[in-house]
Order: C-alpha cells, then structure tokens, then sequence
C-alpha cells in the first residue's frame, strides 16, 4: 500500500493545509511564539499523534483478534521531556495506559505488540529522503 500526502501552503503565514488521496483534510501551523497562528498542531506533534494514533489502533486489532477484552488506550508521548539531546539522538517518551481485563501474559505482549505498530517501526528504521525542487 502506497502512502501519500501533500503540504499546502496558505495565505495565513506558516499555516498548511495537508490532504491525502482519499480525500482527509487536516492542518499543521506554529505557535503564536513561532509567527504562527497556533490554530492546529505544529509538525513535531503531527509526527507524535502518528505514532500514538498507530500505536492505539495496533493494540485495539491485535486485542479484538485475540479476544482481549481491552476497553480503552491511552497514549500519552513526548519528544524529548529532559530537553534537547546533547548528543543528538533524539527520545521519544510513549506512555501507554491500558483499561481492560487481561493477564499479565497479555499485559507483556501487548507491549511488543505496541512497539511493532507501521509508525514505530517506521520512526526507528533508516529512513532515507529524496527531494525534488521545481518552480512552478
């Protein structure tokens, strides 16, 4: 399956309209700090409600196929909370906070689980970006 998305700029400065293919609309902007408007997520939060929305959706598959009764996900994520990285590696804080009825068995492999979801595993491969510039 091919993903894809495109970036629109707008006339608000630093506000951007995002669509994909199928037709979603949804926006990214930058703190009034930043010369933004702060009317949506800036793009570091975009990047962390991906991993926590994939990361909630993983579990909930994986708990209706195996029969785990699991009522609620709570995913709770930071980038780096201690402040930056001296060493620049970067750190993603992800909190997962489970409600449901499940034994400690299931408690342990939903965390694999949690850590095999695309996004996580995107996010820790090697990603590599090709970049084109055209005038248009």
């Amino acid at each position: 399956m091919t993903h894809s998305a495109q970036a629109l700029s707008t006339a608000t400065p630093y506000r951007v309209t995002l669509t994909d293919t199928s037709g979603h609309t949804w926006y990214a902007d930058e703190p009034m700090d930043k010369g933004g408007q702060d009317t949506a997520p800036n793009p570091i939060q975009l990047v962390l409600s991906a991993l926590g929305a994939c990361t909630t959706i993983t579990l909930e598959m994986y708990a209706n196929h195996k029969g785990i009764k699991l009522e609620h996900v709570q995913v709770d994520l930071a980038l780096n909370p201690n402040g930056d990285p001296e060493s620049g590696q970067n750190n993603i804080e992800r909190k997962i906070i489970l409600k449901g009825e499940f034994t400690d068995d299931q408690h342990k492999r939903l965390l694999k689980v949690a850590e095999s979801c695309p996004v996580h595993k995107l996010l820790t491969s090697n990603i590599s970006i090709q970049s084109e510039l055209s005038v248009g």
